[in-house]
């Protein structure tokens, strides 16, 4: 590698082992088996960096570290990498209120980001908090802040709940 050149190195389990273990038991005990290790992280995770550290009914918590690998090209983490990390907290906190049975796909994602994420931010962490769980729709609200509290964005989301095949 040339001056400057940086190397980054992923490996991921078979995403469909995740996906299929997840029809067999409701959102809420998907998700902690999941963080637990119990099941593979989905490759997203590994990719962007990012883990999963609290998980309740209504309520999920992911940190992750960006590193310049998420840059942009004026040398702030992308955007794409913060809207990653609230979705995922918001949708799967929506999740945790999903029967066994079910699914859910991000509809509506808006997006407020309030100051720069940096290597140098540290570790963020996105928290997810439902606002209302009907039979159809989940909308939910997160935040993305530093260790300190300091926030770096906000977000809200409508998740529609849809069967799962082969359940």
């Amino acid at each position: 590698m040339g001056d400057g050149e940086r190397r980054r190195v992923i490996e991921w389990q078979d995403p469909m082992i995740t996906a299929n273990a997840g029809k067999t038991m409701s959102g809420l005990d998907f998700l902690q088996a999941i963080f637990r290790g119990d099941i593979p992280q989905p490759p997203i995770g590994i990719t962007l960096n990012f883990r999963g550290v609290e998980v309740e009914a209504g309520r999920v918590v992911f940190a992750g570290e960006p590193d310049e690998s998420c840059y942009n090209p004026i040398g702030v983490v992308h955007g794409g990498y913060i809207s990653t990390l609230l979705d995922s907290a918001m949708a799967c906190a929506g999740q945790t209120m999903i029967p066994k049975g079910f699914g859910y796909t991000t509809l509506e994602l808006h997006i407020n980001f309030v100051r720069a994420v940096t290597r140098e931010t540290g570790t963020i962490r996105a928290i997810g908090e439902t606002l209302h769980v009907g039979k159809r729709v989940i909308t939910a609200q997160g935040r993305l802040v530093d260790a300190h509290d300091k926030l770096y964005a906000h977000a809200t989301t409508t998740c529609l709940v849809i069967p799962l095949e082969g359940t």
